[in-house]
């Protein structure tokens, strides 16, 4: 035997109609809809109601009619509400609502007018000045309301031309920098490096002849190892500014050059069919060879790879490893790497879960 014997008993029978009868006009629609629904279907019904009833009771004064008003206002009200919030833009919305309200209002002074001159009780049209202080309101208000949107979408416009214009002649002052910093390696790898070459070598054809004279030969070897400790230093300083072969071969080449040097035998895949500018290249090979410089440092991993692809839209470049992960992305390392990208409008993001390796992914926006 149950335990509730009131759930064995069946429903009422008058019940089970009127519930699938809610669930089919509920069909499809939210639960403010539905209360519209039921709630625009009980005022036709009372209206009706009210007309019958009138009729039953022999005619004469059609008094239903103050009662529709009253049923109408909340309804007319309701779609004033309704119908400016289809509208896209905030003020647009803002005047509809106002034009909507005072055509509720007409209608509704319009209503009770008509309804009085049917009693009898009207002499003159006495809604004129309501409604002309409704649509006097309603145009001052619109006109502000339109107004100050214009000031506002030329504000905006000025203010998206002022930030393309910057943001343009940043562009153009960060490739003017990058082919001034290739220049200037092209000037000290043919220039002062090759003279210091130059003045090693003869120094050195010196020291050859001068056998018999060690003191003199001691300060030409001196004068030889000062040379090429400046040769070494220009060559470091020239690779700091633009890796040559960055600057003859491309950004491709370079990083193969690197990735041959790195200890892990970090793997590239590159899918770059077109010359990029030298801002981004620049950008791309900084942050690729500082990511494997970290790897081999603190990754303690076995294999990293570099992916590179380009499309119209900008360069696409992953640097990862099968390391210790737990990489700080707010780190002082990748917080320089990500100011360089970002100086270009790019995005970096580092996945770096801990025991699962470390991923950076870079995009970095090319001009078409």
């Amino acid at each position: 035997m149950s335990d509730h014997p009131w759930r064995s008993v069946p429903p009422v029978p008058s019940v089970v109609p009127l519930k699938r009868w809610v669930a089919a006009q509920a069909d499809g629609l939210t639960r403010t809809q539905f209360a519209r629904l039921v709630a625009y279907r009980a005022v036709l019904l009372a209206a009706s109601l009210l007309l019958v009833l009138w009729a039953m009771t022999g005619g004469g004064t059609f008094w239903p009619g103050w009662a529709w008003l009253g049923l109408a206002a909340p309804l007319l009200l309701d779609l004033s509400w309704r119908l400016p919030r289809r509208l896209e833009t905030v003020a647009s919305q803002r005047v509809a609502l106002i034009w909507a309200l005072i055509a509720t209002a007409t209608l509704l002074l319009l209503g009770t007018w008509v309804m009085a001159g049917i009693d009898g009780d009207v002499t003159r049209f006495w809604p004129e000045w309501p409604l002309f202080g409704l649509t006097t309101g309603g145009i001052a208000y619109s006109v502000f309301t339109l107004h100050d949107r214009v000031l506002l979408a030329q504000g905006r416009r000025t203010l998206r031309a002022r930030v393309d214009l910057l943001s343009t002649s940043r562009r153009a002052t960060i490739d003017a920098q990058a082919a001034e910093l290739r220049r200037i390696e092209r000037d000290l790898h043919d220039g002062a490096q090759a003279r210091l070459v130059a003045l090693a070598l003869h120094l050195g054809r010196a020291e050859l002849r001068l056998d018999d004279q060690p003191e003199v030969q001691a300060l030409i070897h001196d004068a030889q190892r000062e040379a090429d400790t400046a040769i070494a230093e220009l060559r470091d300083l020239a690779r700091g500014i633009v890796p040559p072969l960055l600057a003859d071969r491309g950004l491709v080449a370079a990083v193969q050059a690197l990735a041959a040097q790195s200890p892990l035998g970090t793997r590239v895949t590159a899918d770059v069919g077109r010359p990029l500018e030298p801002a981004v290249e620049n950008a791309a090979y900084f942050v690729i060879a500082e990511a494997v410089t970290n790897t081999t440092k603190h990754a303690a991993a076995e294999h990293s790879w570099v992916r590179l692809r380009a499309d119209r839209r900008g360069l696409d470049l992953e640097v990862g490893d099968d390391g210790c992960g737990g990489a700080d992305p707010s780190g002082s390392g990748l917080a320089g790497l990500r100011a360089r990208v970002e100086a270009l409008d790019g995005t970096l993001v580092v996945h770096s879960p801990p025991g699962e390796g470390t991923r950076l992914e870079v995009r970095l926006p090319c001009g078409s």
